[in-house]
């Protein structure tokens, strides 16, 4: 399906991309610092699967769509930072003070197919996540080896298990690091992940297609 030369320039150029920190490695830390590393694995699962979502729809021509289409994008990408913004102020309002006297309930307050379905909802609503894989995807593909689909998906799976190494990375080393912090760690844990939500909400509130 791919020739060796294609396939070593792809990991070599997706391996860059993944590596350079961005939207989602804010978020593998913010719910890493939250909930320890098991949490920051859960939504790098999550994450990934919208890597791989974007993929299959990039290859059946979905994202061309928002390329095209202004208004399909901006309802998109609102309708993308509406949600951050709202997980934030969710957050914000579980690191209460009440909650500051025992901070092991924190970690065990959102389930694992809360932060996994988050996760995969977070990355499928922003649009910038689409247009670069219709941008980028394409350049390695190759429609004459038929099965166009199948080659996008193939190219978003290796790019998702760089992805996934890298947020794994993040996850235990984050996870690690929020071990060491006893009394009152939950509450400021649980605030400093509502601001990186809403923080990442009004940035992809803002942003442009271009």
């Amino acid at each position: 399906m791919f020739d060796t030369a294609t396939l070593a320039t792809y990991l070599v150029a997706a391996a860059i991309l993944v590596f350079i920190p961005g939207p989602g490695t804010a978020w593998i830390v913010a719910q890493s610092a939250a909930g320890g590393t098991s949490r920051g694995v859960q939504a790098a699962f999550g994450l990934e699967t919208a890597t791989l979502i974007h993929a299959l729809a990039a290859g059946l021509g979905l994202s061309a769509l928002l390329a095209t289409s202004a208004l399909a994008f901006e309802v998109l990408k609102y309708a993308g930072a509406a949600y951050l913004i709202w997980l934030g102020i969710k957050a914000w309002r579980s690191g209460a003070p009440a909650q500051e006297a025992d901070a092991a309930p924190v970690r065990t307050q959102v389930s694992a197919r809360d932060v996994y379905l988050r996760s995969v909802v977070t990355g499928v609503l922003n649009p910038k996540v689409a247009l670069f894989f219709l941008a980028f995807l394409p350049q390695f593909v190759h429609p004459e080896r038929g099965m166009v689909w199948l080659q996008f998906l193939v190219l978003g799976g290796l790019l998702s298990m760089i992805g996934m190494l890298n947020s794994l990375m993040l996850s235990f080393a984050v996870g690690r690091f929020g071990r060491r912090f006893k009394a009152g760690g939950g509450r400021w844990k649980e605030r400093l992940t509502g601001s990186v939500f809403i923080a990442l909400g009004l940035r992809l509130a803002v942003q442009q297609r271009s």
